[in-house]
């Protein structure tokens, strides 16, 4: 018969089994919740224009107002990439609602081949809802091959809802800023397997 202290000892390894359980469950929760976390807020930033993330549209504004807007163009390349990255234009001033193409260029300074992917996002952060890029080289990856230089162009609206926002009705100036970082490149396609030899062979 077991004795009242070991009957204690067994109750307080139960719980603390229970406990060691519940621990582990909520730390492989939390790592699931992380890796979700990531994709999750680039969705909610698109969505939303949040920090800065300008909108991806299918089709032009079909209204263009009387105001006009700057929009100036930053560019920048993070370290381990060897390019030359500037915009063709450091500014333009448009309509809000006219749709326009400007355009970055990138040289390759390298004896190889290397790819870029850029970042993007706006400031002030609260025009980032209202800046509709149709076209844009930061929609996939790049490659330039050695010595050679590409022209990039974006095509992209200022969306006339920036007016009836009371955050950024009175912005004047918009930056679109860009960041090149490297990237590595894509697996190669497999070669096709090739045909087995006719085994009937005499």
């Amino acid at each position: 018969m077991k004795s009242t202290r070991d009957k204690t000892l067994g109750i307080v390894g139960s719980a603390n089994g229970r406990i060691v359980l519940a621990c582990s469950a909520f730390v492989i929760s939390m790592v699931g919740v992380s890796y979700a976390a990531v994709p999750l807020y680039q969705l909610f930033c698109q969505v939303t224009g949040y920090g800065g993330t300008t909108q991806r549209v299918e089709q032009m504004s079909d209204t263009i107002l009387d105001r006009t807007i700057k929009v100036r163009f930053d560019s920048n390349v993070a370290a381990g990439l060897p390019w030359k990255f500037k915009p063709v234009d450091r500014e333009v001033e448009i309509r809000i609602g006219e749709t326009v193409q400007i355009a970055y260029t990138a040289e390759n300074l390298s004896q190889d081949s290397t790819y870029g992917q850029a970042t993007f996002n706006v400031t002030p952060m609260s025009a980032g809802a209202y800046f509709n890029k149709i076209q844009c080289f930061c929609f996939t990856e790049n490659e330039l091959k050695p010595g050679e230089t590409m022209n990039m162009p974006v095509v992209f609206f200022v969306d006339p809802a920036i007016v009836d926002d009371p955050d950024a009705k009175d912005v004047n100036t918009i930056t679109l800023s860009y960041t090149f970082f490297p990237q590595e490149p894509q697996n190669p396609v497999a070669a096709a397997a090739k045909p087995e030899a006719d085994s009937d062979t005499l």
